[in-house]
């Protein structure tokens, strides 16, 4: 999905100053009250971003291929992108003080990318309304969950939040690479390319 050096394939050279008041001027500011939270949200646009792209190149997949075993974590891109959803949900559900048992449908209850898209977007709606109204204050929150297995556990809301963007980002890696071995490479999904490509949006829209 790329070499370890993205300048020369993003639209704004690494190092370059951001437009102002741009998304990317504004995530170059560490520390001081609400950082945190602006890398929150910063984080949860690229997720969103990132997981679209990923349903958006799955589109030009046929339902066999869809269905096709591809030696990762999970049996097809199919379950994959099932999975990564249900994570999704199972904790915005944690977030909302909620301990579900079990994901809400295993993966055979979505027989096609249109299904599995209906659901998603559903919850990429909940959870962006979820992190329009968080503050520093719940980010530094300690949210108790119970797992599938019975087992309490407790961490930080910001930590929670932070590891649900990265394992989102595992088991899309595991899908790109088996979009690829099908000859549809979903490009490139790096957060920086996503910072370049959401500066650019925001300088043409001013």
């Amino acid at each position: 999905m790329g070499g370890p050096d993205m300048a020369s394939h993003t639209g704004q050279a690494r190092g370059a100053t951001p437009p102002s008041d741009s998304p990317g001027q504004r995530s170059s500011r560490p520390g001081g009250p609400g950082a945190l939270l602006d890398v929150i949200r910063s984080m949860y646009r690229y997720n969103e971003w990132a997981n679209r792209r990923i349903l958006d190149t799955s589109a030009g997949l046929t339902p066999a291929q869809l269905l096709e075993g591809g030696g990762a974590s999970f049996d097809s891109i199919r379950d994959t992108l099932v999975h990564t959803m249900g994570a999704q949900w199972l904790y915005l559900e944690r977030w909302q003080g909620r301990s579900p048992r079990k994901f809400f449908d295993d993966a055979a209850s979505f027989p096609d990318l249109d299904a599995i898209r209906a659901r998603w977007d559903g919850i990429e709606r909940d959870t962006r309304a979820f992190v329009a109204t968080l503050t520093d204050a719940d980010l530094a929150r300690v949210v108790e969950y119970t797992n599938m297995q019975g087992e309490r556990w407790a961490y930080p809301l910001w930590q929670q939040m932070l590891h649900q963007v990265n394992h989102a980002t595992q088991h899309r890696s595991e899908a790109a690479m088996m979009l690829t071995r099908l000859g549809c490479s979903p490009g490139w999904l790096d957060l920086l390319y996503f910072v370049d490509v959401e500066a650019a949006a925001a300088q043409k829209a001013e």
